[in-house]
């Protein structure tokens, strides 16, 4: 089974419902996507590996085939897969087994394959950029879906699953959407179908009931507060000279009050005369410093 159509189309959602109204329901329900496994790694992703198959394989892995045995496999993208694995997924197709890399033993399997993409694969053929022997194999059972802008009638179905998802969110009770926003949701063009911004359809948080009831509560006539007055200039230093300069001129002060504070004799002022006993001291101090000394040169 082949499933068509543009992103966020439900492709996924289609293939979980086959799976889950088939006999295979009580089997795995195993799905991969394509295009998000890089090329070196998708086959081993697809059909497993032996450990030491290449470097970096420390243990045995199991591919998603040999997982969704017995039960549906949903390979989704299936237009991205590289030319080089595509011949071994057609295999897997037409005989139901393949060997894991870096093994020689056969493994059956017993899976319902289905397949989905968005591009196309009849151009793809045609410009030989897929194998025509895999899309016919792929292509038995078609099945295309239709974008949403084709399906205004899901439009109000699909609004109300948003719509009570957001609101479980938000712990919200919200019971009706007014008309004329489903008639709006109706003439948008959903450019990613169901893949759309999650603000769409959640409202921008509004003011709470407490500062409506206080800006109702106020006034229109009451006066403007006056902006607050500038932050007054700062007393101290504001740059390194300053601080500088300040701590000079505070140094200089200080030496001054010491050379003014009071020495000598207790409560005698430096600069106050001396009695006469210490006037006589004094001199006789001087007269000894200059006086030559008896029996030199110079007396």
């Amino acid at each position: 089974m082949l499933i068509g159509g543009e992103t966020g189309t439900g492709k996924e959602l289609i293939a979980r419902a086959i799976h889950q109204n088939s006999p295979r329901r009580d089997r795995t329900f195993v799905k991969l996507n394509c295009s998000a496994i890089p090329t070196g790694l998708l086959e081993s992703e697809l059909f497993g590996h032996e450990k030491g198959a290449f470097t970096g394989a420390v243990a045995q892995k199991v591919g998603r085939f040999e997982l969704a045995h017995k039960g549906t496999f949903f390979l989704d993208e299936v237009g991205d897969i590289p030319l080089e694995l595509q011949p071994k997924l057609l295999r897997v197709l037409q005989e139901q087994e393949f060997e894991r890399l870096g093994s020689t033993r056969t493994i059956q399997v017993d899976v319902r394959l289905v397949a989905a993409t968005n591009r196309d694969l009849a151009q793809m053929v045609a410009d030989r950029q897929y194998r025509s022997d895999l899309y016919y194999r792929l292509n038995v059972f078609p099945v295309s879906l239709p974008p949403l802008r084709e399906r205004s009638e899901d439009v109000v179905a699909l609004v109300r699953h948003f719509v009570d998802r957001a609101a479980a969110r938000l712990r919200k009770r919200i019971e009706t959407i007014p008309a004329d926003a489903l008639e709006a949701f109706r003439r948008y063009s959903w450019p990613g179908n169901v893949h759309l911004p999650p603000g769409l359809l959640v409202p921008p948080p509004r003011e709470s009931a407490k500062a409506a009831a206080v800006a109702s509560a106020t006034p229109p006539s009451a006066p403007a507060v006056p902006p607050p007055a500038p932050a007054p200039a700062p007393d101290g230093p504001t740059t390194m000279r300053d601080a500088e300069r300040e701590v000079i001129l505070k140094g200089a002060g200080r030496d001054e009050q010491e050379d003014r504070r009071p020495v000598g004799r207790r409560g005698a002022p430096r600069h106050e005369p001396l009695d006469a006993a210490g006037a006589d001291a004094e001199a006789r101090h001087r007269a000894s410093a200059v006086a030559p000394v008896r029996g030199s040169r110079f007396a």
